[in-house]
């Protein structure tokens, strides 16, 4: 019996036009803007789709056959933007260079993006540690305070629980206000 060899490319997805929103003013320190969680409507079957129609807009029928055959998403996490995608050995490239020419989001989710490929591995256990080590990597970064002393991700969490807090109470204090002319007309 043949044994099929794969490779596993680890693959993170960046959100370039999210990180101009820092510039307008949004609190949100802007590594985790460019390394933002992946919208919901954006899954595994869409990925697959997306990946297969590059290969197709790329190579063609022959890099259909050949590079759709054993591909599969061995793991996908929205939380992180990252994908292990499983592909053949013979035909890693191909699934490479359609996810480096991937600029936007299918319809449903219909945002910019920048797809990186981060780690070739023969095996899956490789790919994993990539991951696991590529996500602590990113916390250590966002946790480190800048030159100020402060902690961004501190202080972006905090002026956004002051911003909850005074909508609630407006709101509260129109509910009381409507309350007090209620029964000052009984």
């Amino acid at each position: 019996m043949v044994r099929v060899k794969n490779r596993y490319l680890v693959v993170n997805f960046l959100y370039p036009a999210s990180s101009t929103a820092s510039k307008s003013g949004d609190a949100t320190p802007e590594l985790l803007q460019f390394h933002a969680p992946t919208p919901d409507a954006f899954h595994t079957g869409i990925l697959l789709r997306v990946v297969r129609e590059g290969v197709a807009e790329l190579f063609g029928d022959y890099g259909t056959s050949m590079a759709g055959a054993g591909l599969k998403v061995n793991y996908w996490s929205p939380a992180t933007s990252t994908a292990i995608i499983r592909c053949p050995r013979e035909h890693y490239e191909m699934i490479w260079a359609a996810l480096t020419f991937i600029t936007k989001l299918p319809k449903p989710v219909d945002i910019p993006v920048i797809v990186q490929v981060v780690r070739v591995s023969g095996t899956i256990r490789k790919a994993e540690e990539e991951v696991i080590r590529r996500a602590k990597q990113i916390i250590c970064r966002v946790k480190t305070t800048d030159a100020g002393g402060k902690n961004p991700i501190v202080d972006s969490i905090a002026k956004s629980v002051e911003k909850r807090r005074d909508a609630e109470n407006a709101v509260l204090a129109q509910i009381d206000e409507a309350d007090e002319s209620e029964s000052e007309s009984d």
